[in-house]
């Protein structure tokens, strides 16, 4: 486990004083069932998910003075999604140290995209409370300043929801409608979802969850 730790350290940037904390911050809940220790890494999730939120806030406000309030919104929302945390997680190999219950691990937890978005704001939320703000900064900025000037630039991943939106309220003056279908067990739902604009489909997407799959039907 210690070896585990060191890697991702080094992958953050960022030793840690307190390895407890790394270690509840990759601990899932399912983990934490089977051997009934009560430590999970939904507390950690919920401050890291503040944090990158502030961050990300400052760094797109002073970064871009020549964006609107809007186009900033837009920003953000398209760095601090789940999407785009998990694939920060892919990066870091953080699929691979992420304790696992049994069930998850046999149901392909190791590669849903909630699991690791969640387990990579725990660990933020872990940066700051062991190193404080500062080193957050450091760890955050690292790891989603190219995905914010990727954005800024017009490339990288859209949230395709909002912009479809704002589309079709102009074009055929109603919102889009999503339909959706889930298939698989309650431990590996897969969800499927169609976009309907002024009743008609219009385009589909598979996902693990139904953010993901109305994403990619917008996207469509």
């Amino acid at each position: 486990m210690l070896r585990q730790l060191r890697r991702l350290e080094q992958a953050l940037g960022s030793r840690f004083r307190d390895r407890r904390l790394l270690e509840a911050a990759l601990t899932h809940r399912s983990y934490a069932f089977e051997r009934e220790t009560g430590i999970t890494n939904e507390r950690l999730e919920f401050l890291g998910d503040a944090v990158l939120g502030l961050v990300v806030t400052d760094l797109a406000y002073r970064s871009f003075p020549d964006l609107p309030e809007g186009e900033l919104a837009k920003l953000r929302a398209a760095t601090v999604n789940m999407t785009t945390l998990a694939d920060v997680a892919r990066e870091l190999g953080l699929g691979e140290e992420i304790f696992l219950g049994r069930g998850e691990e046999q149901s392909g937890g190791r590669g849903k995209t909630s699991i690791l978005a969640d387990a990579m704001e725990a660990i933020l939320g872990a940066v700051y409370l062991d190193r404080g703000l500062k080193a957050s900064w450091r760890v955050i900025e690292r790891l989603f300043w190219p995905r914010m000037a990727a954005y800024a630039r017009g490339e990288g991943e859209r949230d395709y929801k909002t912009t479809l939106q704002e589309r079709a309220a102009q074009v055929i003056g109603s919102v889009p409608q999503y339909r959706i279908r889930e298939e698989g067990p309650d431990h590996a739902k897969e969800f499927t979802a169609t976009v309907l604009l002024a009743g008609r489909p219009f385009g589909t997407g598979r996902g693990r969850s139904k953010k993901e799959a109305e994403q990619r039907a917008a996207r469509e």
